[in-house]
C-alpha cells in the first residue's frame, strides 16, 4: 500500500479543515475510501500539527466539489507540487472574483480549469 501524499501545513489557520474520519463520514463512505480519493488525486490533504486533515471546502453536499479533481490533474500534469496546489487553490483572484476553490464551489469550474491550462504554458 503506498502512503498518503499529503504537503505541509501551508493554509492559513482560520481554513477551516476535517480529518480523514469527518470526510469520510460527511462523504458518506469508509475512511479507507477517502484514503484512496487522497492517493487517487482526487482530493489534496496537508498535515496540521502532525495530523492528516483535508479543507472542508473541498466538500459539498456529499460529494467531493465538482471539478475539484480535475483540476487537480491538470496542476498535477502542469508539475504543480501538493503544497502549490493547495496554496493556488486558497488564493484569492479579483479576475474570478474570489478563490478557485470558492470559484469550483459556485460551479465555475470551466473557468478555473482554463486558468490552470494556462498556468502549464
Amino acid at each position: 500500500m503506498s502512503a498518503i501524499p499529503a504537503a505541509a501545513d501551508v493554509l492559513a489557520p482560520e481554513i477551516e479543515v476535517l480529518g480523514l474520519a469527518e470526510v469520510a463520514e460527511r462523504l458518506g463512505q469508509p475512511v479507507n475510501r477517502v484514503h484512496q480519493l487522497l492517493r487517487d488525486g482526487q482530493l489534496l490533504a496537508e498535515r496540521r500539527d502532525g495530523v492528516l486533515v483535508v479543507p472542508a471546502d473541498f466538500v459539498a453536499a456529499g460529494n467531493v466539489v465538482k471539478g475539484l479533481p480535475g483540476t487537480i490533474t491538470v496542476l498535477r500534469d502542469s508539475g504543480f507540487s501538493t503544497e502549490e496546489m493547495l496554496r493556488w487553490l486558497f488564493t484569492e483572484d479579483d479576475t474570478l472574483p474570489g478563490s478557485p476553490i470558492e470559484a469550483l464551489r459556485g460551479d465555475r469550474g470551466r473557468e478555473v480549469k482554463r486558468r490552470a491550462q494556462a498556468m502549464a504554458f
